[in-house]
């Protein structure tokens, strides 16, 4: 994958570590996160061996309610201006279904990647803002916004109606000149929790697109109400079903626990040897 003409080697599964802006955070919980916080993340995630640092300002949690792009953007660019002055050569991905939003992060910081949780379906500008920002794009699957999406959850034939919607999507985003893209499945988006089983079951069918895969299991409730648990409670149920994806093919790991995700992936490579 071409970062900003430097090349990710993806050979090797790479971890993605989530850092979100937001007061509303299942993970993090803060009113009024500030830059010292934001660098204190940072550092630990890249000190524990993060390959990418996935920046969001806007909630994508079911049920959740978008802040306005203002607001949105003025969380980003607290964290991104902060993380950029550390780490300038940091591989930084915007986590943001607005295209406003993903080309001001692009423009004036440089970042490398946007994450869509919307696979193009919030902002009718994403697509051509990908394509003229010439950077790597992250394809999710999902149905509705993030506020009724639980709603919508009633499909057919799961694994086949979400390779048409990634295929169709990949279709157009090549013809605008789009080169490098990663899908990602959406756990938890617009899915029950049988669901999201039945897609990490599954998982090694999206390999059909020939495309980085990208999987985003950390602490979520396909973890925490099976088991009964809360989000904090959630590592080894996370660190379980990371590996069934590593197993499914998965290429990158979107997660909180940036450590036990790099140990996890060493122990699985050594074995897949």
């Amino acid at each position: 994958m071409n970062i900003n003409g430097r090349l990710l080697d993806l050979r090797m599964p790479k971890v993605m570590a989530i850092i979100n802006v937001t007061p509303d955070s299942f993970v993090r919980h803060c009113a009024n996160i500030t830059e010292v916080e934001v660098l204190r993340w940072a550092s630990d995630a890249l000190s524990s061996g993060a390959d990418i640092l996935d920046l969001g300002g806007c909630s994508t949690r079911p049920g959740s309610t978008p802040p306005s792009e203002e607001e949105e953007w003025r969380r980003i660019r607290l964290a991104v201006s902060a993380i950029r002055r550390e780490w300038p050569d940091a591989v930084l991905s915007i986590d943001t279904w607005r295209a406003s939003v993903a080309r001001r992060a692009v423009d004036d910081y440089g970042v490398d990647i946007i994450n869509d949780i919307s696979g193009g379906q919030f902002d009718p500008d994403m697509f051509a803002t990908v394509a003229n920002a010439h950077v790597p794009y992250i394809l999710t699957h999902t149905r509705a916004m993030p506020d009724v999406m639980q709603q919508h959850t009633d499909y057919d034939d799961l694994m086949s109606e979400m390779l048409a919607y990634m295929q169709q999507r990949v279709d157009r985003l090549h013809q605008l000149g789009v080169a490098d893209i990663i899908i990602d499945p959406g756990f938890g988006f617009a899915k029950t929790t049988e669901q999201n089983y039945t897609i990490l079951r599954h998982l090694h069918a999206l390999q059909v697109l020939g495309l980085p895969v990208l999987v985003g299991l950390s602490r979520k409730s396909m973890i925490t109400q099976v088991l009964d648990i809360t989000a904090e409670e959630a590592l080894a149920g996370t660190v379980a079903l990371q590996t069934l994806a590593l197993v499914g093919g998965a290429d990158i790991l979107r997660v909180h626990d940036v450590k036990e995700a790099k140990q996890l992936i060493k122990l699985y490579t050594h074995y897949a040897i």
